[in-house]
């Protein structure tokens, strides 16, 4: 079993952490003060965590102390620090989604995803960073400033979870919870070289959770919550705690993950999908996952390129973006829908003056599009969720890029839709960052980012283990058995 004790108290795991306060090695005032000297340390390299209160901290972690020494029943987080992405309504704290007209909102009741921290014990010791309404794949806005990528401060920590990944890569904190709407807990974790998942459709309440609006009670379409850490372990262990029914639902289903039958390398059945005409990678990237389906054939694994109709952005992306516009169209003003309503008239013509992500017109059309219409998408993707189960009855993962390049430059120009990205040199639309993390999110896959290399800059860079509907055990214990053999996991960036 892989440990962090021969690293710094800030870079060891959550659950070595947790074995040292449960074993009295460590008390949680001791762990909290720590914390918050790492914190004040290297907080300014960064720009993670946006807010936090001291003394409210270390009194909650004396009261842990206490609690401990009297032998109260403890959760399996108890005394743990941690920060938690700025979009979880926190009592205690401010709760902005990065939006001014936020500024001032502090929220009285808890997000389901914090009742259940703090139910195991967990401190929540401050908020990190986000784009303006956890809508850019950059981290933002005009309340906090920008959070710089620890690995390389002249390129992005990746949104919306980015000052998540940055604290995490920081060693400011052992363990987030992220969310994932458009690939806003596996960007992140990919260019700050952490550990992501994005769990099966509807694991995790987001009641509590901005967007939506304060008050919201709806499980938003494609959406997720979930863990983000510097090991594999500490994503299962996170995941155990913050998953599960909603209360209300309590009575009529509770959480029962299918088995991995993942034992080994060697017994992995793996899919490759690394190359789509409509949104290339990076060479360099292309040559390293290529390089790494190769090292786990060497270690036994059964590894071929995956073969499947939906494994074209052809069809992913009209469907996912059309779902996505109509989702956030909720948020948009009159004359941005009339915007949209524009652009998907045009799509056609547009496409042939400029370059633009597959499936940009569908976006576009959701925004503005009748019930019926949309009723009709989401029958298309029930089917296509149906009928990617036949994907994995040859193989137990599949493995793909989670964007085509590594952690981009800062780019907060707009209009959004103008900026672009550099593959191989050349430019291409900033919508293609979208592309690659819509497989899973449009079907309600699990999906694993995971670090397994650093390109000739230094940048990190992850691959992305996507499994079958309900399968996030796999997911997880495939990545835990990259780790154990070296192939995969998390490297501080130096400096830090």
């Amino acid at each position: 079993m892989t440990t962090t004790l021969d690293m710094p108290l800030h870079y060891r795991s959550a659950g070595d952490l947790l074995n040292a306060l449960a074993t009295l090695q460590l008390s949680s005032e001791t762990l909290m003060e720590a914390t918050l000297a790492r914190l004040e340390e290297v907080n300014s390299k960064v720009n993670a965590v946006v807010s936090y209160d001291r003394e409210q901290a270390l009194a909650a972690a004396r009261a842990a102390d206490e609690q401990r020494e009297r032998g109260d029943t403890l959760g399996p987080l108890h005394g743990l620090p941690l920060t938690l992405k700025d979009t979880w309504e926190a009592p205690g704290f401010p709760c902005t989604a990065g939006a001014p007209a936020l500024k001032e909102y502090r929220p009285e009741q808890p997000a389901d995803v914090v009742q259940r921290l703090t139910e195991a014990g967990a401190i929540i010791i401050g908020k990190t960073n986000v784009p303006l309404y956890a809508s850019d794949i950059q981290t933002y806005n005009k309340l906090f400033g920008y959070t710089r990528n620890p690995y390389n401060p002249e390129r992005t920590s990746g949104g919306s979870s980015g000052g998540a990944a940055a604290a995490l890569a920081a060693g400011i904190t052992s363990l987030e919870v992220g969310s994932d709407l458009a690939g806003s807990i596996r960007t992140p974790a990919h260019f700050c070289g952490v550990f992501g998942h994005k769990p099966s459709r509807d694991l995790i309440s987001l009641r509590g959770h901005i967007p939506g609006p304060p008050g919201s009670m709806t499980q938003p379409d494609l959406a997720e919550a979930g863990p983000m850490a510097r090991s594999t372990a500490d994503l299962i262990m996170l995941l155990g705690v913050i998953a599960g029914p909603r209360r209300q639902d309590e009575r009529s289903w509770a959480l029962s993950l299918a088995p991995t039958s993942l034992n080994s390398l060697r017994q992995a059945r793996v899919g490759l999908w690394l190359e789509d005409r409509h949104c290339p990678i990076d060479d360099e990237l292309f040559h390293a996952y290529r390089h790494f389906g190769d090292t786990l054939a060497a270690q036994g694994a059964a590894v071929h390129d995956a073969n499947h109709p939906l494994l074209d952005l052809d069809r992913i992306m009209p469907a996912y973006f059309n779902l996505l516009g109509t989702l956030l169209s909720t948020g948009m003003k009159p004359a941005q829908r009339r915007q949209m309503r524009w652009v998907g008239r045009l799509e056609p013509w547009l496409k042939h003056l400029t370059t633009m992500t597959v499936g940009t017109g569908d976006y576009a059309r959701g925004v503005n599009q009748s019930v019926h219409e949309l009723a009709q998408w989401h029958e298309q993707r029930e089917k296509m969720r149906w009928q990617i189960e036949e994907l994995f009855q040859d193989i137990d993962v599949l493995l793909c890029p989670v964007t085509p390049t590594t952690a981009i430059p800062h780019d907060h120009s707009h209009p959004f839709f103008n900026r672009k990205i550099k593959v191989n040199g050349q430019p291409r639309p900033y919508m293609d960052q979208f592309c690659w993390i819509a497989l899973a999110t449009l079907l309600g896959l699990p999906a694993t980012s995971v670090p397994i290399g650093r390109t000739k800059e230094g940048l990190p860079y992850n691959i992305q283990v996507i499994g079958a509907p309900g399968m996030d055990l796999t997911t997880l214990k495939f990545s835990r058995l990259l780790e154990e053999k070296g192939l995969a996991g998390f490297k501080a960036p130096e400096g830090f």
